[in-house]
């Protein structure tokens, strides 16, 4: 259903782009390489192509029933050899420019999926696919350098029209610190470790190193000593542990001493050198200086392996540190001490002129570090693009040439769930060395699946088949994409790999694009209420056995958790396969058609806001269809030739609503665009109840046709057809607004009698509430409007024209009192100017005098009785003898409900 939300968003946005008049791109393509054609093919026995290929068309129908308007022309799979033969020349190139390599490495392991993931991958230690808990493992991988463009990727974000929590992600994710690189010696050894650190000013309390426990070197380390069983069993605990709760404040410290000592530059000391489970060898160098009076992790590391403790920054509010005495690391600023030749200085003042020193010693420099890691794409599956690399004994590492790409997947492999499937195939694996033609082996990893999606936008502006993967020309026309409609779950897996691959791109020369995206629209979750249990605090999935029994946690029939046997409730949550409270599209559109799906996936919510899916609501939605229908349709009217007000204010409320709706149409919000054509739905049968202006009825009918189009295109094909039409509503344009009709005096004219009308539904309210709290009150049948007297427009006049010129109050009113015609009201004129000057923007009058307003409010007065089901009488003022005639206002008459 998610998919089908994302569908139905750009859709309606195309068709309306289309209408006004633009060149549309809107193409369609299946991301079809991954985990889940491998898994049936173990699984069920499966080709991964063909169960790929079967559900492509079951989805492509179901797109097509949906009335998806595509682009079919431009369609991509990136299974298809001639789409991912171009993955391996994008490897190539960055393979020539140094930006592909290859190094033995602790990656991240899912022991479900069995294949290594890109850091981006595992969400809060969990493989993002499955949810197992991931490993770490030391595995020869390929690299690509997404770190030489960290500082760019950044940059760019502030020119992108995105949300700015995805741009928050992006940015923390990469993230960028300014610092110190330093170089520590380890004693006794040939080794120096160059570390990073934000806080050179703490060097002088450095008093032990960390050393992440996976570093290659600590193994090389405790070889042969008395650490090295400890250490085994150490690292054997450690690297199946959340490397995200490792590095948590909260998590409990452990580590181990392992018979190495380092020199702090800047002392000549010797320190102890520690591993611990707080450090992390893919962060930074995998190593810390540890200032346990200053970092909190190091102090309690610190406290509980007895390591000594030095204060180097005292605070500024004169209190003293004691290392003995304290509780917790100081991490604020203040002066120096213990410092050498900065003692005395500020500690922020003393981080430059550190930097300055370690550099003329040799044993450091200011730099900047990246959280952001280089990516890992070798992956140990096979349903994927090959990695176009061949190993020879005598040549090395020898790239696939060109002319020889692509490298195609075998079809003699034997899947049975473990290991690299690629293995299975002696044709593959075994290939000849393009260089020297020796025996070789070819590389049997394939690239991860997110290599597939950072580049096919490109692939569906130019389709050119050439010596390059497209034409500049053709993406320098229709890219970077316009608009990007997605999930928040791409913030920092496809959307940062995409924008690396367009840097990538344009530095290569084959086109000019900075970035893929310009406007980024995240849409929001759908949510389904489902089974809850409130004893065991958790959804209880529903499942099916391969029988078809029912499988599932909970009890449909005495509504009961199967756990506790205690009853559950329902709990709004997330669609997912996983709880088994997804909907079928198809189910939808088959009972109700693929319309109702439409407008109900639209008409919920606005794209990037969470809905909530109900039976219920796709039934009300299908209830306006048929309304909207049933409207569109009438053809049983009363013509009239003269003019009534209606006609007026119907013309007013229909450009209005082309006005509105156009504004929310630019920018997706669809679910208010369609508020103001259900509003214009009831408008015009109201209208349709009596004679109509023909002309005026017509065009507004029109109007609303080809605005309901991009939301509902099937039925709204239908009743182009019947009014008549011979081209498709598709080729017509989007109806334009006429000024004249949304003027400020019009607009204003017909807000007061919006106003007018919630005016009195507030009155309504407050006398259906004193019925409530059994006050005896008679159910109201008219209402009195009762119209102010022209002294108060001009002297609402008169005060705005006299604060111009910067007049007191008190010179005001003397001022408007020389009027003799005011005198009989003096005291009500003084009240009045006072309430202006309380809110001058309050008072104000479309009418030019009190006989025009008289007049507009006799000639309302039938649709108002419609509207509020009230029998009306007008009055002027002068004329009434109702004690609330003072209240009346110009342009917001007194009303007395009877």
């Amino acid at each position: 259903m998610g998919h089908l939300r994302n569908y139905s968003i750009g859709d309606a946005f195309a068709r309306y782009k289309r209408m006004c008049g633009f060149n549309v791109l809107y193409p369609m393509g299946y991301d079809a390489f991954g985990l889940p054609a491998e898994n049936a093919a173990i699984q069920h026995k499966a080709d991964p192509k063909e169960w790929t290929e079967k559900n492509i068309k079951t989805i492509m129908r179901q797109q097509k029933e949906l009335g998806l308007s595509y682009d079919w022309t431009r369609v991509l799979w990136s299974y298809d050899p001639n789409y991912y033969k171009w993955n391996q020349w994008f490897f190539l190139k960055m393979y020539e420019k140094g930006l592909a390599y290859q190094e033995e490495s602790y990656v991240n392991w899912c022991p479900s999926c069995k294949t290594v993931l890109a850091n981006e991958q595992v969400i809060n230690g969990k493989c993002w696919r499955c949810s197992s808990l991931v490993d770490q493992k030391f595995l020869k991988q390929w690299f690509l350098k997404i770190r030489n463009y960290a500082d760019e990727l950044l940059y760019y974000l502030d020119k992108l029209n995105w949300p700015e929590n995805v741009k928050v992600m992006q940015r923390n994710w990469i993230g960028r610190s300014e610092g110190s690189e330093i170089e520590f010696e380890i004693v006794d050894t040939h080794e120096k470790i160059r570390i990073f650190t934000t806080r050179a000013d703490t060097i002088y309390g450095v008093t032990f190193m960390v050393f992440a426990p996976e570093h290659p070197l600590v193994a090389k380390w405790v070889k042969g000593t008395e650490y090295e069983n400890q250490y085994n069993k150490f690292l054997d605990e450690v690297i199946h542990e959340d490397r995200f709760k490792r590095m948590a404040e909260e998590a409990e410290k452990k580590g181990m001493f392992i018979g190495k000592y380092a020199i702090n530059p800047m002392t000549g000391e010797k320190v102890p050198v520690y591993i611990g489970n707080f450090v992390i060898y893919s962060y930074g160098a995998g190593a810390v200086m540890a200032v346990p009076a200053h970092d909190q992790r190091d102090f309690e590391f610190a406290k509980k392996f007895s390591i000594p403790i030095k204060v180097v920054i005292q605070p500024l509010d004169g209190y003293k540190l004691d290392s003995n005495k304290m509780a917790r690391a100081y991490l604020g600023d203040g002066i120096l001490e213990n410092s050498g030749e900065f003692s005395g200085m500020h500690n922020r003042t003393a981080i430059p002129l550190i930097q300055k020193k370690l550099e003329e010693m040799g044993k450091g420099r200011s730099t900047v570090n990246y959280k952001l890691r280089d990516w890992g794409i070798s992956r140990q599956r096979y349903w994927g693009t090959p990695i176009p690399i061949i190993y020879c004994d005598k040549c090395g590492v020898v790239p696939v040439p060109y002319e020889d790409l692509p490298v195609l997947l075998p079809t003699d492999i034997v899947f049975t769930g473990e290991g690299n499937p690629l293995e299975t195939s002696n044709e593959y694996k075994n290939a000849k060395c393009p260089k020297c033609k020796s025996k070789a082996r070819r590389e049997t990893d394939t690239m991860d699946t997110f290599i597939d999606s950072s580049w096919y936008f490109f692939k569906y502006a130019s389709r050119d088949d050439g010596d390059l993967p497209y034409k500049k020309e053709e993406i320098d026309y229709w890219c970077p994409v316009d608009t990007y409609i997605g999930g928040i779950e791409h913030a920092i897996l496809h959307l940062l790999y995409a924008r690396f691959f367009t840097k990538v791109g344009r530095d290569l020369g084959i086109h000019n694009i900075d970035e893929p995206f310009s406007t980024l629209i995240t849409q929001g979750m759908i949510n389904k209420a489902h089974p809850f249990c409130e004893h065991c605090n958790k959804f209880l999935p529903a499942a099916y056995d391969t029988d078809g029994k029912w499988n599932g946690e909970y009890n449909p029939e005495t509504q009961t958790c199967k756990t506790c046997g205690k009853p559950y409730i329902y709990k709004s949550a997330k669609m997912s396969k996983s709880l088994g409270n997804t909907v079928d599209p198809e189910d939808i559109t088959k009972k109700y058609g693929a319309d109702t799906a439409r407008l109900f996936i639209l008409h919920a919510a606005n794209p990037e806001k969470g809905m909530e899916w109900t039976q219920a609501g796709v039934e009300a939605e299908f209830r306006l269809i048929q309304r909207i229908w049933d409207t569109l349709t009438n053809d049983n009217l009363n013509y009239r030739n003269e003019r009534h007000i209606f006609d007026d204010f119907i013309n007013f409320k229909f450009n209005c609503t082309i006005k509105q709706v156009t504004e929310y149409m630019e920018i997706l919000s669809f679910r208010n665009a369609l508020n103001l054509l259900i509003e214009m739905i009831e408008l015009i049968r109201l209208y349709a109840e009596n004679s109509v202006n023909k002309k005026i009825y017509d065009s507004i009918i029109e109007g609303l046709i080809k605005m309901y189009y991009p939301f509902i295109p099937h039925m709204m094909e239908e009743i182009w057809e019947l009014k008549g039409h011979n081209d498709m509503l598709v080729f017509e344009k989007w109806p334009k607004y006429i000024k004249k009709y949304v003027s400020d005096e019009i607009k204003n004219q017909w807000d007061a009698f919006e106003n007018l009308i919630e005016d009195v539904k507030n009155i309504l309210r407050l006398l259906e509430s004193s019925k409530k709290t059994e006050m005896t009150v008679e159910k109201p049948s008219k209402l009195k409007i009762i119209v102010a007297t022209d002294w108060k427009i001009n002297v609402i006049s008169s005060v705005k024209n006299l604060l111009q010129n910067n007049m007191d109050r008190k010179l005001i009113i003397k001022e408007i009192m020389k009027d003799p015609n005011l005198k009989p009201y003096g005291n009500l004129v003084s009240k009045l100017i006072n309430n202006i000057f309380e809110n001058v923007g309050k008072y104000g009058t479309p009418f030019k005098d009190q006989i025009a307003e008289y007049n507009f409010w006799k000639q309302v007065s039938d649709i108002l009785s419609h509207r509020i089901n009230l029998e009306i009488n007008v009055e002027l003022e002068q004329d009434s003898k109702e004690p609330k005639r003072t209240q009346a206002l110009p342009g917001k008459p007194a009303l007395v409900i009877l």
